[in-house]
This record gives structure tokens, sequence and C-alpha cells, in this order.
């Protein structure tokens, strides 16, 4: 799991979000709440077909993590060929809110086109709501 850091303690003004963002620390680990979120209990290589540009080590790094920090659960089958599957827990559902808002931001303000992700300036944004 990441380290924690050092800095995180009560006296530390910005230690609520600090703390938060700790949990989504690291590249996949917020794409793979979504997805739970929004697909539920997943299989691991449904997870791996929907995160298309992680590797399997990765993925299997991130999911330890987010296990580790109690907001996914792993449920293994003894079933030929195994299967193992992943599901939110109560707690990392309580991170609906927080990845929702992450997904608003994204479709609001990126655009991504052929492989290329551009920024879609605040200005552009109010020009499109207010002309529906």
């Amino acid at each position: 799991m990441s380290r924690p850091r050092a800095k995180m303690t009560n006296t530390f003004p910005g230690c609520p979000v600090e703390t938060t963002l700790s949990f989504l620390d690291g590249k996949w680990k917020g794409v793979i709440l979504y997805h739970l979120l929004t697909g539920g209990t997943l299989r691991f290589s449904e997870l791996r077909r929907r995160l298309q540009a992680v590797t399997q080590r990765m993925l299997t790094k991130q999911l330890r993590e987010l296990e580790e920090q109690g907001l996914v659960t792993r449920t293994v089958y003894p079933v030929v060929p195994p299967r193992v599957d992943y599901a939110l827990t109560p707690l990392g559902q309580s991170l609906r809110p927080v990845i929702m808002v992450l997904e608003q931001w994204g479709t609001r303000h990126v655009e991504c086109l052929d492989g290329e992700r551009r920024m879609i300036e605040p200005d552009a944004v109010a020009e499109t709501a207010s002309a529906a």
C-alpha cells in the first residue's frame, strides 16, 4: 500500500482533503472505483477489459491497495479456472459523490478525440450551457 504522507496530521490545514486524496492516490484507483460504482461487482478479467491501458501487474497492485484500505472486497471462488470478483464495500460506496463529481467535471471540461485529450475552457462551457 502507498505509504502515508508524513504531514498528514490533524493540525495540517489540508488534512481532510489530503487524506481523502490519499485513498485515490495512484493513476488507476479512481478509475477502478468508478467502474465498480457504475458496473457493480466485476471480475478481474472484466476490469482488465474496461481499463485496457493498465497492465495486469498494476491492476493487481491497485486492487490490493484498495482492498487494504477497506474500499474493495475480493471474493475468490474455488473453481477451475479461478474466478475472482471485486466489489465495493460500504466505505467504498460512500465515495460515490466524490467519484461522480469527478466524472461530471471531466465530462464538462475534457474532450477526448482521436486518442488525444483537450481541455475545454470554462467560457466555452458557459456558452454551450447558455445556447441550450
